[in-house]
C-alpha cells in the first residue's frame, strides 16, 4: 500500500506528470529512450518510478548534452534528462510551484502561469516612455553557476517536504553527459532543459535580484524574464549608481554581471534630446529605439519595440531549411498546413508590436512560393512575371491560405507593396 513508503507521494501525481511530459514531447536523454518507447511498457514505467520516488531510491541518471546554436553566434548548452526523469522532475514541480508562486514577483515573468515574454515586453514598452533611462542586464552563464547552497537555502523557506528537497538536491548534483560519452561532475548551476530547472532559477533570483530590488530600490521598475532583466531609471546618474549596487549584489550570489553586453541605454524620443552612446537594446525578441511612429498629433519619433535583427534571421533560416521551392511533389494547400504553425506563431509573437518589421521577412516566404511555382508548372517556367501574377490571383481568391497573406496582402494591397 502506498502508506507503507517512506514517502507519501500518490500514484496520481506520477500519472498527471507523465500526460504533462507527454504533452510536451522532447527528445530522448542518455538512455535513448522516446515517449513511444517509454508507452511501450507504460503501466511498468510509471509503476516502477513511483515506486522508486515513493521508497526514497530514484536516482537520477545523468543529463545528456546538447549545443545549440545562440542568435547572436555561439552555442547555448541545454541538459537533455531522461523521460522517466522529466515525468520525476514534473511530480516535484507540480508540488513545489503552488507554493512558490504566490510569493514571486509581478515583474517577474518567465515560465509563469499566466504570464508570457510579450507581457514584459509591453510592460518595458510603457515603462519607456515613462522612464529616460534603461539598465539592460545580462548575467554572465547564469544557469552555469547558480550556488546550490544558496538555492537549497531558498528552496527551504518555502518547503520542508523530505521527498521535495531530497530529490532536488539530487537533480542538481546529477552529472552531465557530453557528446562523446564522458560524465562530468557538477558543482554550481542547474542545466537548462530540465524541467525543474526554470522554477529553481526563477526562485534563486526572486531572493537574489527581485526582493532585493524591492527592499533596496523600490521606486526603481523592472521587468525580469529568467535571467533576462531591464531596470528603469530617471537619471543616467541612477542609472549607473544601481549598476555598481548590483554588481555587488550578484557577486554576493556567485554571479557576474557581462561587462560587455550589461549597458546603460538612453530612451531617445521626440522629446528627450542629447547624445549618448546607446539608444537602443534587445529584450526577448524585441529591439527597443528610436523608431517613427504615429502619436495623436501625426507622426513622430517614439522608443519602441519591433522584431530584432537576430530574431528576423532566424526565421529567415527556418525558412530556408524548409526548402520549399524543391517540394515540386506538394500542392500548395499542402505546403499551407506545413508550415501555416510556424508563420502564425511568428506572426502572433513578434507581430504584437510595430509589426510591420515582420514584413519583409514574411515576403521571402512568398519569394520562395513563386521559386515552388516556377519548377512546378510548365505553364509559368518561361515567365517569372506570370508566376508572381499567377500567386497573386491566388492571394486575392484565398487570402486566408497562409497564416501571413492576409496580414500583409489583407488591405487590397498587391504582392510586392509596402
Amino acid at each position: 500500500m502506498d502508506r507503507a513508503k517512506p514517502f507519501d507521494i500518490p500514484k496520481r501525481e506520477v500519472w498527471e506528470a507523465y500526460k504533462r511530459v507527454r504533452a510536451n514531447q522532447g527528445t530522448a536523454g542518455v538512455d535513448d529512450q522516446s515517449i513511444a518507447d517509454f508507452e511501450a511498457d507504460l503501466t511498468n514505467n510509471l509503476y516502477k518510478l513511483w515506486n522508486r520516488l515513493s521508497s526514497g531510491s530514484y536516482h537520477p541518471p545523468p543529463v545528456r548534452r546538447v549545443e545549440i546554436p545562440k542568435g547572436e553566434g555561439g552555442t547555448r548548452p541545454l541538459g537533455i534528462p531522461t523521460v522517466a526523469d522529466r515525468i520525476a522532475q514534473t511530480v516535484a514541480k507540480r508540488y513545489l510551484e503552488p507554493l512558490v508562486e504566490p510569493c514571486f514577483h509581478p515583474d517577474s515573468y518567465g515560465y509563469r502561469p499566466g504570464k508570457s515574454a510579450l507581457d514584459a515586453v509591453g510592460k518595458a514598452r510603457q515603462r519607456c516612455w515613462r522612464y529616460a533611462w534603461v539598465l539592460d542586464l545580462d548575467i554572465q552563464n547564469f544557469f552555469d553557476r547558480i550556488d546550490m547552497d544558496l538555492l537549497m537555502r531558498a528552496v527551504r523557506k518555502h518547503t520542508d517536504c523530505p521527498w521535495v528537497l531530497l530529490y532536488i538536491e539530487r537533480w542538481l548534483q546529477a552529472p552531465v553527459q557530453m557528446a562523446d560519452g564522458s560524465l562530468v561532475a557538477r558543482e554550481r548551476g542547474t542545466p537548462q532543459g530540465g524541467v525543474i530547472s526554470p522554477i529553481l532559477s526563477n526562485l534563486f533570483l526572486h531572493y537574489a535580484f527581485d526582493i532585493w530590488m524591492t527592499r533596496n530600490h523600490p521606486t526603481i521598475p523592472f521587468e525580469r524574464y529568467a535571467d533576462d532583466a531591464i531596470c528603469h531609471c530617471r537619471s543616467e546618474a541612477e542609472a549607473r549608481a544601481l549598476l555598481t549596487r548590483l554588481e555587488t549584489r550578484f557577486a554576493e550570489c556567485g554571479l557576474t554581471l557581462h561587462p560587455d553586453k550589461t549597458k546603460i541605454v538612453y530612451c531617445k524620443d521626440d522629446d528627450r534630446r542629447g547624445n549618448f552612446p546607446d539608444h537602443k537594446f534587445d529584450f526577448l525578441g524585441y529591439t527597443f529605439r528610436p523608431r517613427l511612429s504615429r502619436r495623436r498629433t501625426g507622426f513622430g519619433v517614439s522608443f519602441s519595440p519591433a522584431a530584432s535583427g537576430e530574431a528576423l534571421k532566424s526565421i529567415r533560416q527556418t525558412v530556408r531549411h524548409w526548402k520549399l521551392h524543391q517540394r515540386s511533389d506538394k500542392t500548395l494547400d499542402d505546403l499551407a498546413r506545413m508550415f501555416n504553425n510556424h508563420i502564425r506563431g511568428w506572426i502572433n509573437y513578434y507581430g504584437r508590436f510595430y509589426k510591420s518589421a515582420l514584413y519583409p521577412t514574411l515576403r521571402r516566404i512568398d519569394l520562395i512560393l513563386a521559386r515552388w511555382a516556377h519548377r512546378k508548372f510548365k505553364s509559368l517556367r518561361r515567365h517569372k512575371r506570370r508566376t508572381y501574377h499567377w500567386l497573386s490571383h491566388i492571394v486575392g481568391r484565398q487570402p486566408d491560405l497562409f497564416a501571413h497573406w492576409r496580414l500583409l496582402y489583407g488591405r487590397g494591397r498587391a504582392m510586392g507593396a509596402g
